[in-house]
């Protein structure tokens, strides 16, 4: 299974000479993931993530989200098959050299896909996460279906599966910056394009993944940024807009995203645009 199929709706998609991953992964990890924090807090304490829990994380990213649960005491194991410079930040924050106290419990991090974070030893997971939320990019759950497809053979019976989508586009303010992602191409050629999130995709992700519906909940994830120009580089450091920038050139996308975040630009300089993110839960028959 490529990393391209496994992550289509994760991983930048412009040209190496296009985009510098290294900058756009320190972006994101310094700037753009702690946007999600209140999505992960919420869904940890919902799921009691604690000592007890084996959590296998799909499109770990910079690890943000495996920290807080490696905080409470979790076994975590990370999965990042198209993301290399993201999950080297990750093995800083997770795997110190010389190993520190901070992190509790077992903690690995696996460059590719989620059949490397099992063996015949490694004991069933009791938990698996998807944090990287779906409905924005054309194919993107498809994506997401073939991290699931090779996750939950890993998962015990009745474990929970955690996916994560943006909420209506009339509730998520960033819904309008983000249709600067919209390649100028009409209609989309099959490749990576924004579009607008729907109602049910969590639940078609879940549905065709053969998992079984136990729950969802919304959870606000204000974006705020300290200026226009941190704003630009953290909404640039998702990977959204490298489509966009392919077809044009980074400073068309950046001038338009400049004038799209005018109206959430406060009297301060800051820029903050609310956010409802949803969650569902679903088990491993």
């Amino acid at each position: 299974m490529s990393p391209t199929l496994v992550r289509q709706h994760l991983s930048p998609t412009g040209p190496a000479s296009r985009v510098d991953r290294s900058a756009r992964a320190r972006d994101w990890s310094e700037i753009q993931e702690r946007m999600l924090v209140p999505l992960y807090e919420a869904v940890y304490e919902r799921l009691e993530v604690g000592p007890r829990t084996r959590l296998l994380g799909l499109g770990c990213g910079s690890g943000l989200a495996l920290l807080m649960a490696a905080s409470r005491g979790a076994a975590v194991t990370g999965v990042e098959p198209a993301a290399p410079e993201r999950l080297a930040l990750a093995r800083q924050r997770l795997l110190p050299d010389p190993p520190g106290g901070q992190v509790r419990g077992d903690t690995r991090l696996v460059d590719g896909s989620p059949e490397d974070a099992a063996d015949a030893t490694t004991p069933a997971y009791s938990l698996v996460t998807a944090f990287e939320p779906i409905g924005c990019l054309a194919g993107d759950s498809a994506g997401l279906g073939a991290l699931l497809a090779a996750a939950t053979p890993l998962a015990a019976h009745g474990a929970p599966v955690v996916l994560v989508g943006w909420g209506p586009p009339e509730r998520c303010a960033t819904s309008a910056v983000l249709r600067v992602a919209r390649k100028p191409t009409d209609p989309p050629r099959g490749d990576v394009s924004w579009r607008p999130a729907l109602r049910d995709d969590l639940e078609e992700v879940a549905q065709r993944a053969g998992l079984t519906l136990d729950g969802s909940g919304r959870v606000a994830c204000p974006f705020g940024y300290a200026d226009v120009t941190s704003a630009v580089r953290g909404l640039l450091s998702t990977g959204l807009f490298d489509a966009a920038i392919a077809a044009t050139d980074s400073a068309q996308v950046d001038k338009e995203l400049t004038e799209a975040l005018h109206p959430y630009r406060r009297r301060d300089r800051t820029v903050w645009m609310p956010n409802v993110f949803r969650y569902l839960i679903a088990r491993v028959p």
